[in-house]
């Protein structure tokens, strides 16, 4: 029996933008440094991700007044069953108010590992694979630098790296979670703003959550990437977004780059058949004809 599909469910409403799970995802799986340039994106200073970054931590600063929950209310809701008890949660958005003029949305971005993915239909030596729970992975030692997996990404998520030409992303830790292990970003995540497990489990509680929060006041609150049947078929990474996702530098419909490869094949097998169809015509004629003669 093959294991469940596992994934991540980003919730950016407990996110503090402590930045432990770019560092833990640096160190466990030893990717070269970078980021300590100003970027001039408020304390944003990996801007995004690449093939140095597998988890970047965005800061969006917003001119948007905002009111904060009652202080000593439960403001955390509904948190994992994972059998430790829960960090503590910083407040959360609720509804536009006297709060403030400005407020903070941080959010942990990560490879999506698409149901659909376009950079598995296009790599010509087979460096990417589908691991066995339903993630997507590159083997550097197999991947010839060729760079199609880079445009075929609808996030704009795989990079090469500049000394090798090689592509680079999350692995979604995959030495890891054969072992059993949680992935090294969500294990030292202080607050469980990034939580890993079986995906479906992870929808139901992502679904409770938004919940929650609507009814807590917070309308803005919405789900991304967890739809099956979206542009991508559902992503093994998604989020819990407190604004539009081109806040957070996320296309708004993102769509798998190679969708339309298999009509195109159809297409290009007719006109193959049509055309040698017509040949054989020919040829026929050509030979009826030559027999009169």
């Amino acid at each position: 029996m093959s294991p469940a599909r596992m994934g991540f469910f980003t919730d950016t409403s407990v996110c503090i933008g402590c930045k432990a799970c770019e560092v833990a995802c640096k160190e466990w799986n030893a990717i070269p440094e970078d980021g300590l340039k100003l970027t001039g994106m408020s304390y944003d200073n990996t801007e995004g991700l690449g093939a140095d970054t597998w988890r970047h931590v965005a800061f969006i600063e917003q001119r948007k007044p905002v009111g904060l929950a009652e202080p000593g209310v439960d403001h955390a809701g509904p948190v994992p069953d994972s059998g430790t008890p829960p960090a503590e949660a910083p407040m959360t958005p609720t509804t536009p108010g006297s709060g403030g003029e400005l407020r903070w949305l941080m959010a942990s971005d990560v490879c999506k590992h698409c149901t659909r993915a376009g950079c598995l239909d296009v790599c010509p030596t087979g460096a990417l694979f589908r691991t066995e729970y339903g993630t997507v992975v590159v083997q550097e030692d197999v991947c010839n630098g060729c760079g199609y997996c880079i445009p075929a990404c609808p996030y704009g998520v795989i990079d090469q790296r500049k000394d090798d030409g090689r592509a680079w992303k999350c692995t979604l830790c995959y030495d890891r979670i054969g072992e059993g292990l949680t992935p090294a970003c969500a294990k030292a995540c202080p607050t469980e703003s990034i939580q890993y497990g079986p995906l479906d489990e992870l929808r139901a509680r992502a679904g409770e959550r938004l919940t929650w929060l609507h009814d807590t006041g917070v309308a803005d609150a919405r789900l991304y990437g967890h739809d099956p049947h979206d542009g991508v078929g559902g992503d093994g990474a998604f989020f819990l977004l407190l604004d539009e996702p081109e806040v957070y530098g996320l296309p708004p419909d993102p769509v798998v780059t190679t969708r339309d490869l298999p009509s195109m094949w159809r297409h290009a097998g007719a006109a193959a058949l049509t055309l040698l169809g017509g040949l054989a015509a020919v040829f026929a004629a050509h030979g009826l004809t030559g027999g009169k003669r």
